[in-house]
């Protein structure tokens, strides 16, 4: 199965378009997954044919393919209930103002929908936001009631994003991560339930997310499997410190006092060739995005290990039962 492997743009920020560009062939990537905040400017593209043109053919200079753009810095400001962080995912202009800021966001995740169909990508990456992320811990006491609202929300602030979507032929896939509306089984399997299973809604499947939350990350491909739109290669290492716990006591990425943190791929304890095999089992052909995130390792290290290891185990199902020399005829 021919899956390429991208690299996400996101953490490479500091570089130009065609500096990430030169970096990734370089170390052998076949194409990029390009972040919004980052390197593909939506307003840019929409305003004429230049940037668009400009962006292909920077890609093409570099044998580099692009299958998929990601929003997530801009879908988080849809459905956040607003704090000081949220003003540097939206405009200067904006900061302090919670409701210009989500009026912005819900607006700007629909010209994504159409800067992607102009592009000619299918598939948006992303985070909702959640209005009911602080309620996660029920204490004080949440009510039902206040989980059911947070759902609604959800719902009515991007049934009409998805309208757009739809209208352009793009689909949502909705990465689910802490902080978000969905972050483990269950609020994933409601998420989807909420929008009656609408095609427009799938997931960009990341089992980083999943493992130190104790989710079985092999468990979740195999049950969401027909609504993996996108796939994340992103590793975590579960530490051995009986001090710390999972919720990651205030400690940042890369202090070895975590209960766990992200690595470079190979380095960490998801089961990859397990996550494989349920994507084989389902024909799932799109791109397999290395999104790096590694605070104890250099960055080229990083991405260049990754890579390696991804190729290694992007193998194909078999095309026969391994014991079918065996039976009689």
């Amino acid at each position: 199965m021919a899956r390429i492997i991208t690299l996400a743009s996101g953490q490479f920020g500091d570089m130009e378009l065609e500096e990430l560009c030169a970096f990734a062939s370089r170390l052998g990537y076949d194409g990029l997954e390009l972040a919004t905040h980052a390197h593909f400017d939506v307003q840019k593209a929409l305003s004429g044919d230049s940037y668009i043109t400009y962006v292909h053919e920077t890609l093409k200079k570099y044998n580099l393919q692009c299958q998929a753009i990601s929003a997530h810095l801009t879908g988080q400001c849809v459905g956040d209930i607003w704090d000081e962080r949220l003003d540097s995912f939206a405009p200067a202009r904006l900061a302090g103002k919670p409701d210009e800021i989500r009026a912005w966001a819900v607006n700007e995740m629909k010209d994504t929908a159409r800067a992607a169909k102009k592009f000619g990508v299918k598939i948006v990456n992303g985070f909702t936001g959640s209005p009911i992320w602080a309620r996660w811990y029920s204490y004080p006491h949440t009510l039902p009631r206040m989980i059911d609202d947070g759902f609604d929300m959800i719902y009515d602030l991007w049934s009409p994003i998805f309208d757009v979507f739809d209208e352009n032929g793009i689909k949502f896939a909705f990465e689910v991560h802490p902080s978000e509306i969905a972050f483990d089984y269950y609020t994933t399997e409601r998420l989807l339930k909420r929008f009656n299973f609408r095609p427009t809604l799938g997931l960009n499947y990341d089992p980083s997310h999943l493992l130190w939350q104790g989710v079985n990350e092999v468990g979740f491909a195999r049950d969401f499997a027909g609504k993996i739109y996108h796939v994340h290669m992103k590793d975590v290492k579960m530490h051995r410190n009986d001090r710390a716990g999972i919720l990651g006591s205030f400690l940042p990425f890369g202090d070895s006092r975590r209960a766990w943190d992200f690595v470079t791929m190979g380095h960490g304890d998801v089961d990859f060739d397990g996550i494989i095999r349920e994507l084989n089992a389902v024909s799932y052909s799109g791109p397999l995005s290395v999104e790096w995130e590694d605070s104890g390792m250099d960055r080229e290290t990083g991405a260049s290990e990754s890579l390696r290891y991804v190729k290694r185990i992007n193998f194909s199902a078999s095309a026969s039962a391994f014991d079918s020399a065996l039976k009689n005829s």
